[in-house]
């Protein structure tokens, strides 16, 4: 096993993966696996959903920041599976790329689509919206957002990813 990044960070659109494909690969290679969603309820003691219905999308953003930021600056050997517009939002882009290797997992529209049909109860920006609207939000969202997602070290495609593909596209960038 040659030299690896001392912190992978994994982004793409809601649904593409990038919890459950953190556990196996942080399982994998022994790495610790942070959710950047989940350490942000435990620092604040409350749902994702619940933050953004109360303090509103910009003040999340700057609380995920922070998390990200501590997170950033204390681990090694982790996996950290990004919210879904971390990497666009404030200068996380920038401290994610000079902290680890950024790898995106890219899915296609209709993809991401049956992945979040039915979890939309989960997740705050998709809560309210019916099936048309769901699939051009995420059509939507996903041209704004792909530009950020481009500029990963890496890119992915999410669908039947295995931790040892993501290990050999991680060797291969190394090199």
């Amino acid at each position: 096993m040659m030299h690896l990044p001392q912190i992978i960070f994994l982004t793409g659109f809601m649904g593409c993966g990038k919890s459950s494909i953190g556990k196996k690969l942080a399982n994998e290679l022994n790495y610790n696996f942070f959710d950047l969603d989940k350490e942000i309820e435990k620092a604040n003691h409350t749902t994702i959903s619940e933050l953004f219905n109360k303090v509103g999308e910009l003040f999340f953003r700057e609380i995920e920041t922070k998390e990200l930021s501590k997170i950033a600056e204390t681990l090694n050997k982790t996996v950290v599976a990004l919210g879904g517009g971390t990497v666009c939002f404030n200068d996380n882009l920038n401290v994610i790329k000079q902290k680890g290797c950024l790898i995106y997992l890219q899915l296609d529209p209709k993809s991401l689509y049956s992945r979040l049909v039915n979890a939309k109860t989960k997740r705050p920006l998709l809560q309210n919206l019916n099936n048309d609207e769901l699939l051009l939000f995420i059509e939507t969202k996903l041209k704004e957002r792909e530009t950020y997602y481009l500029s990963s070290h890496i890119i992915l495609n999410g669908l039947s990813l295995t931790p040892n593909r993501i290990i050999n596209e991680i060797e291969i960038f190394y090199k």
